[in-house]
């Protein structure tokens, strides 16, 4: 193989947003995915929302590229016939006391750029949706849903179109920097070694990120955070038709458990919160119903407890640890020609196309 210009390793929605972003017939660009299938690891298995911008320090990359990312997603989806909906979303109180909460997050939204921001009151919640309880609610009518792999899909095959390629079912074993390029070692399925130099490497490895960083030298850590999900059954279609989030976890590791709907109408609550071994592992234990059930039943009184069933679940990749507060998506360029993107969890899939033009002016 000849030197390759461009090396993107993982075909999340990151990899695949910047692959679509950067792509074009002159270039030699290369995608490396260990999975079987592009979006096979955590971009397949979150809310599918589409962000506000409502939560992240003003200033951060979290809040700059979330909002950016929201106007391009829904722009992308419209000329691209990729499924979404702009169902809106309350952040409700609960309690008296959690008002200057949902104040907090209104001022920080505000200061974030989002304009479309309402504190709308109890009556106006009753209201809007009939079936949710709260004293008081943060409305962000620019929430939304889409389609995870639809959007995916979308990313590859705009990245193909302009002549990247992509390989699957490889991984990264190692790095090595040379005079002028990178060598890159991999291993395929059949255990096959293949090496190749690259001219660039972009990082976008997801859970592994901070291993592949590290081949470098470098010295990042991320902490697993696994949030699980249920299903609801048995709620009439249409019972609420925005997104009713509760007020965020304090220090903001999770944004609460949560009711969203998929482009088809069914309904779950998630994600929660725990920190776990570093380990890929998907399996939502039975208890949880009962624990969504007492958390979300709170804010939507229609819930049954045997209604709600262990579904699915995804890991976050943090650089925030159980005990910290605030940390930023990295996004650097931390040795010339070797971009790493560490720590891109929620909102990651929103702020995607955004962070694939922020790596493209790297270039």
């Amino acid at each position: 193989m000849q030197g390759i210009d461009i090396t993107i390793i993982g075909a999340g929605v990151t990899g695949l947003a910047i692959a679509a972003e950067i792509a074009r017939p002159d270039l030699s660009i290369f995608i490396l995915e260990k999975n079987p299938m592009h979006g096979g690891g955590i971009s397949s298995r979150n809310s599918e929302v589409i962000h506000g911008g409502i939560y992240y320090p003003e200033g951060s990359l979290k809040s700059s590229l979330c909002v950016e990312g929201n106007k391009l997603l829904y722009e992308i989806a419209a000329k691209n016939n990729v499924p979404h909906k702009k169902t809106g979303k309350l952040i409700v109180a609960v309690k008296k006391d959690e008002d200057e909460d949902i104040e907090r997050l209104y001022n920080n939204g505000r200061g974030n750029g989002v304009t479309s921001l309402e504190l709308i009151s109890k009556k106006q919640v009753s209201d809007m949706e009939p079936n949710v309880h709260a004293q008081a609610a943060l409305y962000s009518p620019d929430t939304g849903i889409i389609s995870a792999h639809y959007l995916m899909n979308y990313f590859l095959a705009k990245a193909l179109n302009n002549k990247a390629h992509i390989v699957y079912q490889t991984k990264v074993v190692r790095i090595e920097k040379e005079a002028s390029h990178y060598r890159i070692f991999t291993q395929n399925i059949k255990d096959e070694n293949f090496e190749f130099p690259s001219a660039v490497v972009i990082n976008a490895a997801g859970l592994e990120s901070d291993t592949i960083a590290n081949m470098m030298g470098f010295n990042y850590h991320l902490h697993y955070c696994k949030g699980d999900y249920c299903s609801v059954s048995g709620a009439r279609p249409g019972i609420v038709k925005k997104l009713i989030y509760p007020v965020p976890m304090k220090k903001r590791t999770a944004l609460g458990v949560h009711l969203t709907m998929d482009l088809n109408g069914r309904y779950k609550l998630g994600p929660d919160a725990t920190y776990i071994e570093r380990k890929e592992e998907y399996n939502v234990a039975p208890e949880k119903a009962e624990q969504f059930y007492q958390s979300a039943g709170k804010f939507l009184p229609f819930l049954k407890k045997e209604n709600i069933h262990p579904d699915m679940s995804g890991i976050r990749p943090k650089l925030q640890g159980p005990d910290d507060d605030f940390f930023d998506f990295v996004v650097r360029e931390d040795t010339p020609g070797f971009i790493n993107l560490v720590g891109i969890e929620s909102p990651g899939m929103t702020a995607s196309p955004a962070i694939a033009k922020y790596v493209r002016k790297m270039l």
